[in-house]
């Protein structure tokens, strides 16, 4: 069984910056991909981000484009922690935040995962 924390999310400015964390336990961290979604009030949830299994070398991330040059995602296996650092926040980014894991970063691309975290609320005030 795999669990996976959100932390980090908050209310905060429109063109302030925020990091927050999804903390992976109950399985090796380092041989999964890690993915970022998010869901806005009365709308389906959607892609964001999401970086590859990092026992592959070199790790990257893909991005929806909608966030393209704001998001980054990274990972530190020492932590068994994944990040985004999302800038220039803007109201339309207000969405609870889910961290998602599975088999490959393209399955995790296209929402095929197995385990979902619980979710961080952003919320971003113009």
């Amino acid at each position: 069984q795999v669990q996976l924390v959100e932390s980090g999310g908050g209310l905060v400015q429109a063109g302030d910056s925020l990091r927050i964390s999804c903390a992976a336990s109950g399985r090796s961290f380092s041989n999964s991909a890690m993915g970022w979604f998010r869901q806005a009030p009365g709308k389906e949830r959607e892609f964001v981000a999401a970086i590859n299994e990092s026992d592959e070398g070199t790790t990257y991330g893909l991005y929806a484009d909608s966030v393209k040059g704001r998001f980054t995602i990274t990972r530190d296996n020492a932590k068994n922690t994944v990040y985004l650092q999302i800038g220039s926040l803007k109201p339309e980014d207000t969405a609870v935040y889910y961290c998602a894991t599975g088999r490959g970063l393209g399955p995790v691309r296209s929402g095929h995962v197995n385990y979902w975290g619980q979710g961080t609320q952003v919320t971003v005030s113009s």
